[in-house]
């Protein structure tokens, strides 16, 4: 059956195959997904983004964003979500952004992907809710969810097929990709490349919120130099070209990652990952195989050095078989077809997802 689904992003990022935030390349990979099995995607993002199906524009906002400027555009985001529904048959529609909380539909059938730390979402929205239903985007972040919390299972997430068949030779640099802001811990690696006397090259962007311009100003800016480079956004051949390359990958995330698209996007260039073991990483990196698993900056140094005796190939062939494209867009279709088969919520999300669960474990023995 062709589905509609309406996809609406973060508001203040763009999506596309060049997008920095992983939540916003997960949504653009669905999308692009939809429209090739031969589904309607409708995707509500801001201005400047790139999607297979039609874009639906939230003017870009420029300057600072602060309560008032959220508040605004959260009203636009209700405005849009509700003329998309009046004009069209829309089967589903899945918010990814943080504050969905804000914009949530109050009838129409809604998944929402957790794609952040289940604690930096406001409390109620685990309640049972008949039109609502939530997923996590790993295992290890599913288990941090409140006891009874009505969970459908979590989809990992896959990396595009192109970084598989991405190969650089090696050079010298380690990496970073991130947003700019301080929980991802930029200057921890900063601080271990300057002790194992290495290269580094961060890509990413600053979005204006007044913590991130000034956790760049005060805690990155001041430590950059001929080799150690920030480099802006990257687009996405560039990324893999210079994933690809890299001696290393670095996540020094000071948060529980849930899924960490950028390690995962390393391994499937053939990069290893040196990470702080924080969340859904250890989930992620081999210890020893493919990357390292560090406590602190100078272990992240030692790390670096060592990095070059891991085998590129080794880690693309743990990539594909724990991050491929294919699997996850199945499971996000599969889901899609199911919920979209309850003509109208006849079941809570609790129920649902008690029925969800009890199917893949029947289909897949070794899920948990």
């Amino acid at each position: 059956m062709a589905l509609t689904i309406l996809s609406v992003a973060y508001p203040f990022a763009a999506i596309g195959p060049d997008a920095v935030g992983g939540a916003e390349q997960v949504l653009s990979a669905l999308d692009r997904a939809m429209v090739r099995n031969g589904h309607r995607s409708i995707v509500i993002a801001c201005e400047g983004s790139k999607t297979a199906g039609e874009l639906v524009p939230l003017a870009a906002q420029g300057g600072r964003i602060d309560d008032s400027v959220r508040h605004r555009v959260w009203g636009e985001v209700r405005q849009l979500i509700g003329e998309v529904l009046m004009r069209e048959r829309v089967d589903l529609v899945h918010l990814h952004g943080l504050d969905f909380h804000a914009y949530l539909p109050e009838s129409a059938l809604t998944v929402a992907t957790l794609h952040l730390p289940l604690d930096w979402y406001p409390g109620w929205i685990f309640e049972s809710r008949a039109n609502l239903f939530l997923h996590c985007v790993s295992e290890i972040q599913h288990r941090t969810a409140p006891v009874g919390a009505p969970l459908l299972p979590p989809i990992p997430n896959g990396v595009p097929l192109e970084l598989f068949l991405t190969r650089q030779r090696k050079r010298d640099h380690a990496i970073v990709l991130s947003r700019i802001c301080p929980e991802k811990g930029i200057h921890m690696a900063i601080q271990a490349c300057r002790l194992a006397d290495a290269a580094l090259l961060i890509g990413g962007q600053v979005f204006p919120y007044e913590a991130h311009e000034r956790y760049f100003k005060e805690e990155l800016a001041p430590f950059l130099d001929s080799r150690r480079r920030f480099l802006g956004p990257l687009v996405f051949n560039r990324k893999r070209r210079l994933l690809a390359s890299a001696r290393c990958a670095l996540v020094p995330s000071l948060v529980a990652e849930t899924s960490s698209l950028t390690a995962m996007e390393a391994l499937a260039c053939g990069t290893p990952v040196i990470a702080f073991e924080n969340g859904a990483l250890p989930g992620v990196v081999e210890n020893g195989r493919t990357g390292f698993l560090v406590k602190n900056v100078s272990e992240m140094a030692e790390a670096i050095m060592a990095a070059s005796s891991l085998d590129p190939q080794v880690c693309r062939d743990a990539a594909w078989q724990l991050f491929s494209p294919q699997r996850m867009e199945q499971r996000y279709l599969d889901l899609y077809q199911g919920l979209a088969g309850m003509a109208r919520p006849r079941q809570s999300s609790a129920e649902f997802a008690a029925g969800t669960i009890k199917q893949q474990a029947q289909a897949h023995p070794s899920f948990r």
